[in-house]
């Protein structure tokens, strides 16, 4: 039996959609635990009045478990005593698998530990991408996480610290991958572990893993360090699967398609119904081979570029990342080391020179792009910027110099 009524609420139920407000509703008077009923029908009466008067009640504080200073969000009730099953509310961030691999036991352990604990409440997964456990009080907050850190998981990151990284599903599922997504994920993210749980930087910092230009992460723009595949040679192209394609679908559906949505007009259909690839002028945005996945594929020659400073609205708005490592190949530990420094040194640099509440982007922009390689020993590289003379953001007044700088040192590189 409710013990809050919800007229309200009951309206976002009407209409073809499936609302939030149902599944809450089972939670009140399905659940078997009749402590999960008692939260949920509190936690409805307490939206009901936030409905009904256009206000907020939840506060903050602090919650933590023992040796973490982050992965909790805490939520205290303004109007506890007229709710009291729900007055504490924290929200419990737990880090994914790479790649969101998950088993049905993993997903079976999680749940079992969670009604045992909390609401009952699960989000799969935040906007950083952990997995939420929305709802628990203060005193349950370290018997759950001590029950799934027993089998293997651990919190997410909350405040001013490293956040919890995300790879995409990679080469196990996705033919377009150009790197190992989930060994590049774990590398930097068990590097940063304890930048994770303790916060002691600016603001977040977030590690996302793309496999290729798909950019399924949405690493280049909600990031501030991106790993996104890519090669660097000529994209392979099967001619007979190619045909089939034109015999399917007809010429006219590849042109109005796949050749004219060439961002570059790289691609063309020649006189005996092959594809023609300028590969000189391909700036990998994955739309041909979406379109053709049997005919076109990623080159041989892979790796990843990384860019940083990527992030949604904040001081100055949204940023992409700005290409820092062209190219960059993931085929030795050696290689992974190499990636995990730069990491480092980015964060030190961002963590000495960042001012409070400042993104790693935002301060590139206020230092300068040339200040920012200067601080992490990155030097200037032609390939960040694909075609210069092209680009009205960069300033052309000493490329030249900068140019014969470059050459130097590749031929320096080369003798030695």
């Amino acid at each position: 039996m409710a013990k809050y009524d919800t007229p309200m609420l009951d309206e976002l139920e009407n209409g073809p959609w499936p609302s939030f407000i149902s599944g809450f509703k089972r939670l009140r008077d399905d659940h078997p635990d009749k402590r999960i009923n008692a939260t949920a029908d509190s936690l409805l009466g307490q939206l009901e009045h936030s409905y009904e008067t256009r206000k907020g009640y939840w506060k903050g504080g602090t919650i933590s478990v023992f040796g973490y200073g982050s992965g909790i969000i805490p939520r205290f009730s303004e109007v506890g005593k007229a709710f009291p099953e729900s007055k504490e509310f924290h929200t419990v961030r737990v880090q994914p698998p790479a790649g969101n691999h998950y088993t049905t036991g993993m997903l079976r352990e999680l749940a079992n530990s969670w009604e045992k604990y909390g609401s009952g409440l699960v989000t799969f997964h935040g906007q950083t991408g952990n997995i939420m456990f929305i709802g628990v009080d203060s005193e349950k907050t370290q018997h759950f996480f001590d029950d799934i850190n027993e089998y293997g998981w651990d919190l997410g990151g909350a405040g001013p610290c490293v956040r919890t990284g995300m790879s995409c599903v990679g080469a196990s599922r996705c033919e377009q991958s150009c790197l190992d997504e989930q060994k590049v994920h774990r590398t930097l993210q068990n590097n940063f572990t304890d930048d994770v749980h303790r916060p002691a930087l600016p603001y977040k910092f977030k590690f996302k893993v793309s496999g290729c230009g798909n950019d399924c992460q949405n690493a280049i723009e909600r990031s501030d360090f991106a790993v996104i595949g890519t090669w660097r040679d000529d994209m392979k192209v099967n001619q007979e699967a190619f045909k089939a394609y034109l015999g399917t679908k007809g010429k006219q559906y590849i042109i109005d398609n796949v050749t004219t949505r060439c961002p570059t007009q790289a691609l063309s259909i020649n006189d005996d119904d092959t594809l023609a690839v300028d590969n000189r002028n391909c700036v990998r945005c994955m739309h041909c081979l979406n379109v053709l996945p049997k005919a076109l594929s990623p080159g041989d020659d892979k790796g990843a570029t990384i860019c940083v400073g990527g992030k949604r609205t904040l001081k100055i708005g949204d940023l992409m990342g700005t290409v820092i490592v062209p190219f960059t190949k993931f085929e030795t530990e050696e290689d992974y080391e190499r990636i995990t420094e730069l990491a480092e040194e980015i964060i030190d640099f961002w963590a000495e020179n960042g001012l409070e509440h400042e993104r790693c982007g935002e301060m590139v922009e206020r230092i300068g792009l040339a200040n920012f390689l200067e601080g992490i020993d990155v030097p200037v590289d032609p390939n960040m910027v694909n075609n210069p003379r092209q680009s009205s953001y960069v300033r052309m007044d000493t490329w030249d110099e900068e140019a014969e700088k470059w050459f130097e040192r590749k031929a320096e590189a080369a003798n030695s």
